[in-house]
């Protein structure tokens, strides 16, 4: 039986790579600290019986026998990851370090969850991995920016002087169920908005862009990159290249949830980057992926969703 471990593996995308790892019969170590995952997401991967949830901290090292480690763990929304930035730097960074000398002790695969975040606001559309990103290394958002940067770095250091065997994959922004209801991502937020009722918030003029990518199809992405060859390291975009803009994304969500929500707009937050959208053309090619779910479909599984769990 295959060891797989998970570290993130209770938060939003973490807890469905681990169901559908367990879909496989390998044996899944889901690692949390639970800092940000929603508490239902443990309630259900506890039932499953391959699944170990195991509370730790990959701040601190940890001695597991495993083939292969997914490395998820950090806060992705920004009202998570600006709470304590100095704890997210350590995850980033000295949690990335445990994670990588695990994977060099069992000689094991390991696959590195980055991030979009490391084009910072980005001067070059669509985004290719070549682009090297506009980041600003002491804003407000830099500590997860720039530690998810630095964790690419020791991933590419290791595989340089140890030969170890990794894959790094850059995240564009990813919806579906099981995102917390208040982590303060633009789908949630306007999701959660719409369902009560209130104003929807935007920050800036709306005329921003995003590309939102299902959950689902992200999982499949990083089951497939996992799975090439050695030698295939990345970094490799995987996200949804429909370019939509925010006051676009409101309305849409104000339709399908038959909102009387109205929008209000606020002042944009520092750094928050004006246009987003991957170039998949090597994730295409090389990985043979690319995302099937539409946007429509995607809100309304997400939105049936929070529909069942916002009131509760």
């Amino acid at each position: 039986m295959k060891s797989i471990l998970i570290t993130g593996g209770a938060g939003f995308i973490g807890s469905h790579l681990s169901l559908a790892l367990a879909k496989t019969n390998a044996k899944i170590y889901c690692i949390d600290n639970f800092f940000s995952c929603a508490n239902r997401n443990r309630e259900y991967l506890s039932k499953v019986k391959n699944i170990e949830i195991i509370e730790h901290d990959i701040c601190s090292t940890l001695d597991l026998e495993v083939d292969e480690i997914y490395n998820l763990a950090c806060p992705a929304s920004p009202i998570h990851y600006q709470k304590d930035p100095v704890k997210t730097v350590q995850t980033n960074v000295v949690g990335t370090f445990n994670m990588l000398e695990l994977a060099k002790k069992n000689n094991a695969r390991i696959l590195q969850a980055s991030t979009s975040e490391v084009y910072g606001s980005p001067s070059v559309h669509p985004q290719p991995e070549e682009y090297w990103g506009n980041v600003n290394p002491i804003g407000v958002r830099s500590c997860y920016d720039e530690g998810k940067r630095c964790a690419e770095t020791l991933f590419f250091d290791y595989h340089r002087q140890f030969d170890l065997d990794i894959k790094v994959m850059r995240i564009f922004n990813t919806y579906g169920p099981h995102m917390s209801l208040n982590d303060g991502r633009v789908v949630s937020n306007f999701i959660t908005q719409a369902l009560r009722g209130i104003d929807i918030t935007i920050y800036g003029d709306g005329t921003q862009t995003r590309s939102f990518c299902y959950v689902d199809d992200l999982v499949d992405g990083m089951v497939k990159m996992m799975s090439t060859a050695k030698g295939l390291t990345g970094p490799i975009n995987f996200g949804n290249p429909h370019e939509v803009m925010i006051k676009d994304l409101a309305e849409v969500i104000i339709k399908l949830t038959h909102s009387k929500s109205r929008i209000q707009y606020r002042p944009i937050p520092q750094d928050d980057p004006i246009r987003r959208k991957p170039d998949i053309s090597k994730a295409i090619k090389l990985v043979d992926w690319s995302p099937t779910t539409s946007l429509e479909k995607g809100l309304i599984k997400t939105i049936n969703y929070f529909s069942q769990h916002s009131m509760n």
